[in-house]
This record gives C-alpha cells, structure tokens and sequence, in this order.
C-alpha cells in the first residue's frame, strides 16, 4: 500500500477515479481543515460548516468519475461555497416562510379573539335580557354606565347594600351560565 501522503493533489485524484479509497481519505485528511474554516468563516457555525464540508465530499466522492479539474483545492473551495450561498439561500427562505406563518397565524389568532368576544358579548346581552328588572337596571349601570353602587343606589332611590345584593346575584347567574358554556365548548 503506497503512502499516500507523498504524492500530488493531481495523483491522488487520478487514484480516486480509478475507486481507491485510501486515495480520497488523503484528500480528504489534506483539506478538511481548510474548507471547514472557509465554511466557518462564513457562516459562524460549526455544525453547519461540519455538514457543508461533508455534503461536499460526499458529493466529490459520488462523482468521482465525471470530475474535470485544473487545481483540487480551489474546486472543493469553491464547492463550499456554493454550498454556504445555497445553505443562507436557504435559510433566508425558511426565515421568511416563519415570519410568514406566524404574523398569519397571530392574525387569524386576533380574529378568532374578535369572534370570541362578540360571542361573549351575545351570550351577556341574552343573559341580561333574562335577569329580573330591577336586576337587569342594576347590572347594566353598573357594566355598562361604569357607575359605582352608590351613584346606582342614589339614582334608583334604593340603599346601597339592594345594589350590592343585585350585582352578587346577577353575577353568580352570569358565572354559572358562562361556566357551563365552557364545559359546552
């Protein structure tokens, strides 16, 4: 077995043509390093420099027979970096493809959030509409005038506490009709 360490990039790609395997693991022994750190130097990864530079002897090893070259390393450096362009192609697209999905998805989140509210907005009208009056005045001050139990109490002539007690019974029937709503859902 010849010592492969001794002869020429040309040699050992003449020897790799013809299948000798030791040939290639030369070669690959030989410019390794350099491709990686070219790999590297663009990317600023290492697994992904570490799988361009496999890619690209896989590739050099599988076409072996249809390879035409003037100098071996700068044809496996420029491999590399056709592999890199390719690879930020890549994943500048899949980046893309992400921020795509997700601004869509945080848009059909909000209309969903839309739709759930006008539902609950239904549910609470058809409940109010269900309360008895003096209920159902008390609440809707109180929910949808914003005023406090005692401007209620004032308006409606009625002590402070009748509110409170209103507001507690309309709010328990309320929890009660939403919670069974959910264990409908």
């Amino acid at each position: 077995m010849p010592a492969y360490h001794v002869y020429q990039d040309s040699e050992l790609l003449d020897f790799m043509k013809s299948g000798d395997e030791a040939a290639f693991d030369e070669i690959y022994l030989r410019h390794w390093n350099t491709l990686y750190n070219a790999a590297y130097y663009l990317l600023h990864d290492e697994a992904a420099s570490m799988d361009i530079v496999q890619d690209v002897f896989v590739w050099f090893w599988e076409h072996r027979d249809h390879l035409v070259l003037t100098t071996l390393r700068g044809y496996l450096l420029m491999a590399v970096r056709y592999k890199v362009a390719n690879y930020l192609r890549h994943r500048k697209v899949r980046a893309a493809f992400v921020a795509e999905t997700t601004m869509q998805a945080q848009e059909e989140g909000s209309q969903d959030m839309v739709l759930e509210l006008k539902e609950l907005r239904a549910v609470i009208a058809r409940f109010t509409s269900e309360l008895p009056d003096r209920c159902r005045e008390v609440f809707q001050m109180s929910r949808h005038q914003h005023l406090s139990n005692r401007e209620i109490a004032r308006q409606l002539g009625v002590s402070e506490k009748t509110v409170e007690n209103q507001l507690t019974i309309a709010l328990k029937k309320l929890r009660v009709r939403l919670g069974s709503m959910s264990l409908l859902l």
